[in-house]
């Protein structure tokens, strides 16, 4: 035999020099929940060794993990039942929970980059991303509320905003109004391909933000689609996104690899709640290897094509990195 490909796996170091895919702190963005009150710092069920901050706490939290090298923070509100409508009003609030929170992390953390959520279900009494009429989900309207949330996100300092709420057209009119507001600098990241999962239930519970009635399906993408990606992808791409992202990670990688290779903007890739929970069940269960599992599953999202992976395990593989 001429060619043995085993004769370049022979010791670490021989591997680590022909490794293809490395994953660096650069990497990632980190995903916190934000809370109302003072010294809260509350676990999340469903998501171990994730916890919700108030905003005293979250300064706290941010400090650690950039003491850790993590430069990027992508923060969620959840808020009380009392204070969300039918039209989502308190997410373009800027005195709300949300832009105070920005503002603080900005004032205190002013060189991390700062992606933040615009989708209506946090703020919704309805628990959809768009506003509810007679059990349908309205398009145009709801882009309204969106950019108002968007706008106000700018002003508190966001660096990038990621409408999360797969309404048709939202990127092209969030980028007119930050444009016509003096706020061309702030990116978008449009949540290109976000499918209708089953993965999101952990944060759900994180955020109170479930459905009231019906479910996604007749905006979220179809879980058996990926050529429909491509055109959610040209369509943001000509409205003026910065970046695309694949939500779900782990069972849309060939949607993350297709992207990657129809367009070139930054491809980013949401490893999920239910992914990183199923990881922390399996672990505390004795029957995987957490953190073999976490560095797998992380590398295998980074291989697959993405520039940028938003991840709960952020912290955790910074704290693997440093030890």
């Amino acid at each position: 035999m001429t060619r043995r490909p085993r004769r370049n796996r022979q010791t670490e170091a021989i591997r680590n020099m022909v490794q293809e895919t490395t994953l660096g702190l650069n990497d990632f963005i980190n995903p916190l929940f934000i809370i109302e009150g003072q010294n809260q710092r509350v676990e999340v069920n469903s998501m171990p060794g994730i916890f919700r901050y108030s905003i005293d706490t979250l300064l706290d939290e941010v400090a650690a993990c950039v003491d850790l090298g993590l430069k990027a923070f992508a923060p969620f509100p959840s808020i009380s039942e009392q204070q969300k409508d039918k039209y989502a009003t308190e997410s373009h609030n800027p005195d709300g929970l949300f832009p105070s929170a920005i503002r603080a992390i900005k004032k205190n953390f002013p060189q991390v980059a700062l992606v933040t959520d615009v989708a209506m279900d946090p703020y919704s009494s309805d628990g959809h991303d768009g506003i509810v009429e007679n059990g349908e989900i309205l398009n145009d309207e709801s882009l309204v509320v969106l950019g108002k949330m968007a706008l106000t996100q700018a002003q508190a300092g966001a660096d990038i905003v990621a409408p999360s709420d797969m309404m048709d057209g939202r990127i092209g009119y969030i980028r007119r109004l930050l444009d016509e507001n003096d706020f061309q600098k702030v990116g978008i990241m449009a949540y290109t391909a976000k499918y209708a999962s089953a993965f999101y239930g952990p944060f759900r519970d994180a955020l109170g933000s479930a459905p009231k009635a019906g479910d996604k399906k007749t905006y979220q993408m179809n879980y058996a689609n990926s050529r429909e990606a491509l055109l959610e992808a040209e369509l943001d791409t000509a409205e003026g996104a910065d970046y695309l992202m694949v939500k779900p990670a782990l069972s849309y990688l060939d949607v993350i690899k297709l992207l990657r290779e129809n367009s070139h903007l930054p491809i980013t890739a949401y490893n999920v709640s239910g992914e990183y929970a199923m990881v922390k069940a399996a672990a505390q269960k004795g029957w995987v290897d957490g953190e073999k599992i976490m560095l797998e599953t992380l590398t295998s999202i980074k291989r697959a094509g993405a520039d940028a992976i938003l991840s709960y395990f952020a912290k955790e593989f910074a704290q693997y990195l440093k030890k």
